[in-house]
């Protein structure tokens, strides 16, 4: 059996994407946010590799396959965008400082918790692009010699508290202006924050869009400043 499955080419991608789908039907079934579907996916993904005893790296090469949609899903973020023009540009001040606001405030909880819990400069800069997509977070962790793997794991887990606490925190602090729910998912917890923004609504999602632009590359703008802080 195990044979069969390593020899299949897109055995990985049939794996991680029926897994999201299982997700997904016990997220809708159940309406609890903890239940994240990402989440949900990588349990089941682990369990079958356990239980098949398949290695990680036979896994990922049929897995990768996944990753080529990156690119183009990310590029589709621009149509809700496109169609909140018009909100951006009345707000456009609100919105930057927002963003700016969230990514600093981001890496400065890295800086005080590594001080706290005294870790290394290597874990510190490891964890600082925590709130970013994975592709600027391991372009970041890599330049300021962090620990890379460690580093994607710290974005998937950011993303995935993110997305489960998102309707908790928005009504503890009472966030209803559709904007500013959009910009608070997207600079926290990246793609799978504006993921959850979408489920929000249209214009939640757009501004979560716009926030993964912004808070990726002000993040690569200070991270080697903040970095040098420790």
């Amino acid at each position: 059996m195990k044979t069969f499955i390593t020899d299949s080419l897109f055995f990985g991608s049939v794996i991680s994407i029926t897994a999201y789908e299982i997700g997904i039907f016990i997220r809708k079934k159940t309406g609890l946010a903890i239940l994240n579907p990402l989440l949900i996916a990588i349990i089941l993904v682990i369990a079958c590799l356990l239980f098949f005893g398949i290695d990680y790296d036979v896994y990922n090469d049929s897995a990768k396959y996944i990753s080529y949609f990156l690119t183009p899903a990310t590029v589709c973020l621009a149509i809700p965008l496109y169609r909140s023009l018009s909100l951006l540009r009345r707000n456009w001040q609100a919105v930057l400082i927002g963003i700016t606001a969230g990514s600093m405030a981001s890496m400065g909880v890295i800086l005080l918790l590594s001080h706290l819990f005294g870790l290394s400069h290597e874990q510190y800069v490891t964890l600082l692009p925590k709130s970013v997509t994975t592709a600027v977070g391991m372009g970041v962790s890599e330049e300021l010699n962090g620990i890379v793997n460690i580093t994607v794991a710290a974005i998937i887990v950011t993303g995935i508290i993110g997305s489960v606490l998102a309707d908790f925190v928005l009504r503890i602090f009472h966030i209803e202006e559709p904007a500013a729910r959009g910009i608070a998912l997207g600079s926290s917890a990246h793609a799978v924050g504006t993921a959850k923004a979408f489920e929000l609504g249209e214009e939640e999602g757009a501004m979560g869009s716009l926030a993964i632009v912004i808070s990726g590359m002000i993040t690569v703008v200070f991270a080697s400043f903040f970095a040098g802080l420790l």
